[in-house]
């Protein structure tokens, strides 16, 4: 699927690793895609909300269907994000989507990925992506 296909087709990020700090990417571009129509939810288990929106501790916290896990972590944290991210899957049948921000790559959470069917997009940025686009 290519990063345009996966724009269109789904409208919830879920945004691990969000933000408080408006001039931080983690904050500015959620924001951005927000502005564009797109469903945000944080998580970051060190806040309780971010911008008026609640902050999840966890993947399994989140009542809504994760359709795209927008994830802004080191590279070497990436592999335990997408084991809950697996988990999640098996749990609920969702995350759709696991997308690195740009100079974030993880080869070895790529193949547990896309072995457990989830699409797999690393050293990408979501806002640059739907720019060229759309």
């Amino acid at each position: 699927m290519t990063t345009k296909e996966i724009l269109e087709k789904y409208k919830t990020i879920v945004v691990y690793g969000m933000s408080t700090n408006p001039a931080k990417p983690a904050n500015e571009v959620p924001h951005y895609m927000m502005a564009r129509g797109y469903k945000i939810i944080p998580l970051n288990p060190t806040v309780e909300e971010i911008d008026g929106m609640k902050s999840y501790k966890s993947l399994m916290d989140i009542p809504d269907e994760i359709e795209i896990l927008d994830v802004f972590r080191r590279s070497e944290d990436c592999l335990a994000v997408v084991e809950e991210a697996v988990e999640r899957k098996k749990a609920r049948g969702d995350v759709k989507v696991i997308w690195l921000q740009l100079g974030i790559v993880n080869n070895e959470a790529k193949k547990l990925a896309e072995e457990n069917g989830i699409e797999f997009v690393q050293d990408k940025c979501i806002k640059i992506e739907y720019n060229i686009n759309f």
